[in-house]
């Protein structure tokens, strides 16, 4: 296991944690259906209040922080831990929404793709064109489940469009350093795919005998399922592991998985930050933890993250 530090407890199933200029950490609380900041001491404070199910973040070119909402789960209690279950019965609709961090006001962006309504978006990247790609997990009802996408859609609310179908649960989605692969987590197969970027938000379809047309990067073995994922600046493909509670590390040619554990089994999302982009902050969200560690590369910096001002907020008392 990595040497942590705890940077705050109490977070109510805490996801898509982006590092910040100021060493602050925004990040998604599923559970208290808020888009939340932490301070380097632990504090807490609420940015906005976004209802449903915020899951992954990510800044967008215009400053605005941009939200994949799932629409909301039901939710089940193990003792002071909580996790989620199935879709949520107060569940309307899967969104993209834009949050101002100064002010905290909210924008509905998208409700629909260009294929139909929007099922459980769960995690977003940008590019370098301003646009981003983002998975959609779908739901997960008593006797039945969606069928996941990926679509590529644009910050200013003109177009989003569905580019990858028939995925089962796919969930954390990243690019290479030189931005030409997509790469997509599904969650209960346990797998990595990688497609290669043709145009912005557009991808080669590849004759590869998958049902998705993509490139298998790697799959693990067991009871494992891959949340959100980071890369490196190294190109390694940092995935969120539940379960086997942890860190899985894909090298770019896929030959190479290894594993760093967590104290949680419900390990969701990484990013990075820091110094050099040396520190991983990871999100351990049955326990409502955000730690740190040391990352033995440097991480991959994001579109549009560097250069914002802190965030707005009030603090939790």
């Amino acid at each position: 296991m990595a040497a942590i530090t705890t940077i705050a407890h109490g977070l109510r199933f805490p996801e898509g944690p982006i590092a910040m200029p100021d060493g602050s950490i925004v990040l998604v609380e599923i559970e208290r259906q808020t888009l939340s900041r932490v301070r380097p001491n632990g504090d807490v404070s609420v940015v906005a209040t976004l209802g449903g199910g915020p899951n992954g973040a990510a800044i967008g070119p215009d400053g605005r922080c941009y939200v994949c909402n799932n629409g909301g789960f039901e939710w089940h209690r193990r003792g002071d831990t909580v996790v989620p279950g199935l879709q949520g019965s107060d569940y309307q609709r899967g969104s993209i929404q834009a949050v101002d961090l100064a002010t905290g006001a909210v924008e509905t962006l998208y409700t629909h793709s260009d294929q139909g309504p929007l099922r459980g978006p769960n995690d977003l990247v940008f590019d370098a064109h301003g646009g981003f790609w983002f998975a959609d997990f779908g739901k997960t009802r008593q006797r039945d489940m969606d069928r996941g996408f990926v679509c590529y859609a644009r910050a200013d609310g003109s177009i989003c469009r569905e580019v990858i179908r028939a995925m089962i649960t796919p969930n954390g989605v990243g690019l290479s350093p030189d931005g030409t692969r997509l790469y997509v987590a599904e969650t209960i197969p346990g797998r990595v795919w990688w497609w290669e970027i043709t145009a912005p938000g557009q991808v080669r379809i590849a004759r590869t005998g998958t049902v998705n047309r993509g490139h298998l990067l790697a799959g693990v073995p067991g009871y494992q399922e891959f949340d959100s994922l980071a890369v490196d600046s190294a190109g390694y493909v940092c995935v969120a592991t539940l379960h086997n509670g942890g860190i899985t590390v894909i090298s770019p040619d896929g030959r190479r998985v290894t594993h760093v554990s967590m104290p949680d089994p419900v390990t969701t999302n990484i990013c990075f930050g820091g110094p050099g982009l040396r520190t991983a902050y990871v999100t351990l969200s049955q326990t409502g933890r955000l730690v740190a560690m040391p990352w033995p590369r440097p991480g991959l910096a994001l579109q549009y993250a560097a250069a914002l001002p802190s965030p707005g907020g009030r603090r939790l008392g």
